[in-house]
């Protein structure tokens, strides 16, 4: 989630705060009996932000992942559940297990399918509830014992409930997750890829084969070491819901948590899939990491196990060489793509800036220049170096590669020699 979008959460759930308690001010004759609910709402949003943090260290492993993982999907839930048994508290009423359920399946069933561990989330409640009875205590009065133990109550009947739904809905997605429809779906797409026999496998999947796909390779960064497995499981999660999106569940995928295909069925020949445009902007702010996809549309049956390395390839060259997140076809990498071929001339090329390999900053140096071309104060500043300095450093990359880089022709032969060089020297 961005500073803004953040923003604009917390500005909007304020915004609802203060209409729950003008609602609930006039509905009581009694300003004490209001008085601490009052004070809860008034901070709540700051309040939720400090339960999901309460959640987040009351176990190692759901510490341990990557900032802003939970925050998207579960801080909302925070803020609507509060408010909502808050009012209700106010009312003399407590909720019901389907209000509770309202709030709690969805982002239980997101944890499930994830495979988060049930302890630890159990474990991630109790703390929160733990961390309102502490706020609210702070909050009471001398005077609002009485308050404060009615709200007290009214959050072990919320605990119960969310217990209750949680576990329900760990059950059920444990009894689907591996339901035998998806497995085939999967095993399908695995067939398509390596040019098996998939009639059979169509079938128990019950989803025809299209003569023609779309073949789309997804690469994202791999996950930290810390809870990746976690994060690779969502990765996945988001990956199938945004493509089935897109293709009304006909996307066949093959997607690993980093790197994966997708089939997309298509009856056109020739000409960039619509679909796939604004997909690798919405993947990248779901996944919170960069997301480049490669497209080869219009694919025959036969041709899939091709395309598939091609568009591979392809996805691999736009992150490798840092280009931005987006979607990439065949005609916006060409050159580089060619200079990949194996070969005589990709071997002595990678052998023209082997002697930098031994001085980073030389290699350093020479990419800055490579980037910004003549201008070299753009270079230098990128650099942080003098411009003097810069120049120095090209001259001795002349030196030790026999190619000077002042020379429009030895930069072009220079860049194909980095480009080879960040492919293969990993």
């Amino acid at each position: 989630m961005t500073k803004n979008s953040a923003h604009r959460t917390r500005g909007y759930a304020e915004s609802l705060c203060s209409v729950t308690i003008e609602r609930m001010l006039a509905a009581s004759s009694s300003t004490a009996h209001t008085a601490l609910l009052t004070r809860l709402l008034t901070r709540w949003p700051q309040i939720a932000e400090r339960l999901l943090a309460e959640g987040l260290d009351a176990s190692a492993p759901a510490a341990e992942l990557p900032a802003g993982h939970f925050r998207p999907e579960v801080l909302p839930a925070i803020y609507a559940c509060g408010r909502a048994v808050l009012q209700a508290i106010s009312q003399g009423r407590t909720l019901s297990r389907a209000e509770v359920a309202a709030f709690v399946t969805p982002v239980a069933e997101r944890h499930a399918e994830d495979r988060f561990p049930l302890p630890v989330l159990i474990e991630a409640i109790h703390a929160s509830a733990q961390a309102v009875l502490a706020v609210a205590a702070e909050l009471a009065e001398p005077q609002e014992t009485e308050q404060l133990v009615v709200i007290g109550s009214g959050l072990l009947d919320l605990l119960m409930h969310i217990n209750v739904t949680v576990m329900q809905t760990y059950l059920e997605v444990g009894q689907s997750i591996h339901h035998a429809e998806r497995e085939a779906r999967r095993e399908l797409c695995s067939a398509l890829l390596r040019g098996r026999p998939a009639e059979e496998l169509s079938a128990r999947a019950d989803t025809p084969l299209s003569d023609r796909y779309t073949v789309v390779a997804v690469h994202t960064g791999p996950a930290m070491p810390a809870a990746a497995d976690l994060v690779a499981r969502r990765r996945i999660r988001i990956v199938h819901r945004t493509l089935d999106a897109a293709t009304n569940g006909a996307a066949l995928i093959s997607f690993d948590g980093s790197t994966g295909i997708a089939l997309l069925p298509t009856h056109a020949e020739t000409g960039p899939d619509a679909r796939i445009e604004g997909l690798a902007a919405e993947l990248t702010a779901e996944l919170g990491a960069p997301v480049y996809l490669a497209e080869c549309a219009g694919v025959r049956r036969p041709e899939l196990p091709r395309a598939a390395a091609e568009v591979t390839e392809l996805a691999t060259l736009a992150r490798v060489l840092g280009r931005d997140p987006g979607v990439y076809r065949l005609d916006d990498l060409l050159l580089e793509y060619q200079l990949t071929r194996p070969g005589a001339a990709r071997d002595r090329l990678a052998a023209r800036i082997r002697p930098l390999l031994r001085t980073p900053h030389l290699l350093e140096a020479l990419e800055a220049h490579l980037r910004f071309g003549a201008d070299r104060k753009s270079a230098s500043a990128h650099l942080h170096v003098h411009p003097n300095t810069l120049s120095y450093r090209l001259r001795r990359v002349g030196e030790l590669t026999g190619i000077d880089p002042s020379e429009p022709g030895n930069s072009r032969l220079l860049a194909a020699a980095v480009t080879v060089h960040h492919l293969y020297s990993r």
